[in-house]
């Protein structure tokens, strides 16, 4: 029995990692395809929709990295980090990615420090809430409202707190 060679070993090999890579570039632009058939507002999405074409990428992408482990060249990155403006652009996003097989990380806050929001071993979009940070106290009612990208709620509600006496 003839066993093969190294040159024939590395060649399945150069094919499978193309064929994974093809089929990576492919869930891309599929998802980026599908979002802009779901929002129907192309200047809605391009303000929201970062991906590593953008200047601004690499910018958005480590703005609330706090564990710099994740910031490094080697780290796998996101394909697509989209910064919903709105409640209503976060359930086309998800939709787009489960039909192109991405995976979602959320983050909201910036205090991940083990990493969850920024990597993955499969491709991956980010939905951002950092514009989502609107904080709504009702001293009557003594409630608050908080949004998941807000970073600074407890020093609004204290001060609001600390107004009303």
């Amino acid at each position: 029995m003839k066993t093969p060679s190294i040159s024939t070993l590395f060649f399945i090999l150069f094919v499978i990692f193309s064929c994974s890579s093809a089929a990576s570039a492919d869930d891309h632009d599929n998802f980026l395809e599908c979002l802009s058939e779901e929002f129907h507002n192309y200047t809605s999405i391009s303000r929201i929709v970062y991906t590593p074409a953008n200047s601004s990428y690499n910018s958005v992408l480590r703005f609330s990295i706090r564990n710099l482990r994740f910031a490094t060249e080697s780290t796998p990155k996101p394909q697509v980090i989209i910064t919903p403006e709105n409640e209503s652009h976060i359930p086309p996003v998800i939709y787009c990615a489960k039909e192109n097989h991405m995976q979602i990380r959320t983050r909201s806050g910036g205090h991940d420090y083990e990493g969850l929001s920024y990597v993955s071993e499969v491709p991956f979009v980010i939905i951002d809430l950092i514009n989502l940070s609107k904080v709504t106290v009702d001293a009557q009612q003594k409630t608050a409202w908080i949004e998941a990208g807000a970073t600074m709620a407890y020093y609004i509600i204290g001060s609001r707190r600390k107004a009303e006496h």
